[in-house]
């Protein structure tokens, strides 16, 4: 019998991946779910995008390998993006890395930065796959608490009384998944200045600052942060593109050429029409911006009211694309609530304790549901 590698031992399959299966089945038995767990958006890119991804596949080279930094022009179109949307200046011909999805970047950051026995903070409640891909490449994961009563905003002082020595690199994630939390421009610099203090890599997911967000906010845009920095950013949520696996991250040069020197042994390189649509995705105007949020805000006005009659609380600021939830007083535990949801209404929601234990008594609800669905749900949960 061949026996599969250690590594496996410390990490399970990704929750979405084995709960979407019992979604499915139940599916496949004519049970009629409305799926409100995925953060996947439902919408379509531009014309634009669709257009220009058709007409490049025509082009000479499109079909041929492609350059593992990607197009100049993609990395061009980046920097343009950073410094027209963030005031973030980079140079893209050594401090942006395009990448095939910001999950992608996690791994290839932590095979560049990580050694055996690093140990690496992450947010709890946060994006799992921190937290799984720092055990598989053979790092410690060490989880610092957020908490709604400080904002979802780590309490750094509180972490600096700890012995830091063996941490090298730090996740964050502002806006913030799952909770929609955002940071400002104040707090982030606390955040570069304790990197600094710690000789700490800090990395800022950050995909979500376009959707039901005013005020976007780089982390590149904190005075320093360069030296102790990197940003991963995505158009899988902003632009509509998630199946599309097309993201970035920027940095120095030689942070950004650490994470090249995995890139060019993992891929060869990045689908000439995905960028060539990628292109065109990130010069879109303000149109853009404002048709989203009018979808989202109103698929958002109903989800509160989805909210309202699970007798929830929740933040009406909060950003992004889902709705963070407090389950009521004396509830079951998340995961018995969800399961309960899924079997007496055909309405399935992620439970908080996907995220980390500090997810325990929240509930998160996609707007990637379309209005006329949420509605339905909204009618189910009256009766």
């Amino acid at each position: 019998m061949i026996r599969t590698a250690d590594r496996l031992h410390t990490v399970e399959e990704y929750y979405f991946s084995r709960k979407l299966r019992e979604v499915r089945q139940l599916m496949a038995e004519g049970k009629p779910i409305i799926n409100m767990g995925i953060g996947s958006p439902d919408l379509a890119p531009s014309d634009e995008v669709i257009a220009s991804l058709q007409e490049s596949v025509k082009e000479a080279g499109a079909h041929q390998y492609q350059s593992y930094q990607g197009l100049p022009e993609f990395r061009e179109s980046i920097a343009r993006f950073y410094q027209e949307k963030f005031g973030v200046t980079a140079d893209p011909t050594s401090e942006i890395l395009p990448l095939m999805g910001s999950k992608e970047g996690i791994m290839h950051i932590s095979m560049a930065f990580l050694n055996d026995g690093d140990e690496v903070l992450i947010p709890n409640p946060g994006y799992p796959t921190y937290s799984a891909v720092t055990k598989l490449v053979g790092a410690k994961p060490r989880l610092y608490s957020l908490k709604e009563e400080d904002g979802w905003f780590p309490d750094l002082e509180r972490m600096e009384q700890d012995d830091l020595e063996k941490v090298k690199l730090m996740w964050v994630g502002y806006p913030h998944m799952p909770t929609g939390a955002t940071a400002t421009q104040e707090q982030l610099t606390t955040l570069v200045a304790f990197a600094q203090r710690n000789d700490i890599l800090l990395v800022n997911d950050n995909p979500y600052s376009f959707v039901l967000s005013q005020n976007p906010i780089s982390l590149l845009s904190i005075p320093e942060a360069g030296s102790v920095a990197l940003e991963l950013n995505s158009l899988s949520k902003t632009f509509n593109m998630a199946g599309w696996r097309v993201g970035m991250v920027l940095g120095n040069a030689q942070h950004i050429q650490a994470i090249l020197k995995v890139k060019s042994n993992m891929d060869s390189g990045m689908f000439y029409g995905i960028q060539k649509g990628a292109i065109v995705a990130l010069k879109s105007g303000k149109e853009w911006f404002e048709r989203l949020d009018k979808i989202y805000g109103a698929r958002r006005t109903l989800m509160f009211e989805v909210a309202d009659l699970l007798g929830c609380e929740y933040d009406k600021n909060a950003v992004g694309m889902f709705v963070w939830c407090k389950l009521p007083a004396g509830s079951p535990d998340a995961e018995s609530f969800i399961d309960d949801l899924l079997y007496k209404k055909d309405i399935f929601v992620a439970p908080g304790t996907i995220f980390g234990s500090n997810g325990e008594g929240y509930i998160r609800l996609s707007l990637c549901v379309k209005e006329e669905k949420i509605k339905e749900a909204i009618n189910r949960l009256k009766l």
